[in-house]
């Protein structure tokens, strides 16, 4: 199995009324600006040892587990709604950073959030790393109808448990389900995710730590207009890192494209690319060695 190079400490911090649980690399020190990293859509904060382990530096690194991921409580609530990501990690960075700005680093869903929130609160941001982060394809408001009653239906079906996730017999079985999706996935990495992504119930079962409600659709459209305004907003440097592997052209079949993305990146003041080789959309996973090497030259600069 993996062997972590650089150990983390768990901690539980009171954000708006949920219990949420936070990885912390290393410590504060004066002068050291923290480096929070944010996890994407069914996955966890430990999915960052790689990288912080491939660190040439020691950095002050925080990454929470998303309400409803991994071992941060679940609101009392049936569905998420994407503006609550920003104001928790709002609250979080009053707790960690309250008087100094921070580098943001986020992957997928947490690379869209990254970049709402950098917007939004640019005072907050040093630097700013979007990991595959694309966003949504843009939508239209006759689609407004439609989108509202798919999430109602969808609401139906995850109160009559149609919306669970499998369960696993053994941890090896979900280990097994992470290298079915990321076929680069190395065994010792694998084994080890699989005891950070699950947890076994009273009844010996392994079951995923992600509330089956973040499968519901949002009810609410993806306006591009209003993204391309906060993007205007952002004032930290931004590196928008890809994977070789193209993945929007897989999940959107044409409908959202790269060269859409890299149009909606014009909007950010000071952007730069790059690309991860040989790696897919889990990048964190698949070339964690090159990335840390990305993350840190652009830090430095």
């Amino acid at each position: 199995m993996y062997q972590a190079k650089k150990a983390p400490r768990s901690e539980f911090v009171p954000i708006r009324g949920l219990k949420y649980h936070v990885l912390v690399w290393g410590n504060p020190t004066p002068g050291k600006v923290p480096l929070v990293m944010v996890h994407g859509w069914m996955d966890v904060a430990a999915s960052y040892q790689f990288v912080v382990d491939a660190f040439a530096q020691d950095h002050y690194v925080i990454a929470p587990d998303w309400r409803g991921y991994g071992l941060t409580e679940s609101p009392a609530a049936d569905n998420y709604w994407f503006p609550d990501y920003l104001a928790d990690l709002d609250f979080l960075l009053d707790h960690y950073s309250p008087g100094a700005p921070v580098n943001l680093v986020g992957h997928s869903m947490g690379g869209n959030v990254a970049m709402l929130y950098s917007g939004s609160r640019p005072q907050r941001i040093h630097r700013l790393v979007n990991l595959e982060g694309f966003g949504m394809g843009a939508t239209r408001p006759s689609q407004a109808p439609t989108r509202y009653a798919k999430w109602m239906d969808e609401l139906k079906a995850f109160h009559r448990g149609e919306l669970a996730l499998k369960p696993y017999e053994s941890v090896s079985g979900v280990a097994r389900r992470l290298m079915k999706t990321n076929k680069r996935l190395s065994q010792d990495k694998a084994d080890w995710l699989a005891q950070h992504w699950a947890r076994q119930d009273a009844a010996g079962m392994w079951r995923i730590l992600g509330d089956p409600a973040h499968k519901i659709t949002n009810a609410q459209l993806y306006r591009v207009d209003e993204v391309l305004e906060i993007y205007k907003s952002i004032s930290a440097p931004t590196l928008a890192v890809e994977a070789g592997d193209d993945s929007l052209s897989q999940w959107w079949q044409g409908k959202y494209t790269l060269a859409e993305y890299h149009e909606r990146l014009r909007s950010v003041p000071n952007v730069r690319t790059a690309l991860v080789q040989d790696a897919g959309h889990m990048l964190h996973h698949d070339q964690p060695e090159q990335l840390a090497k990305l993350i840190e030259n652009f830090l430095a600069t």
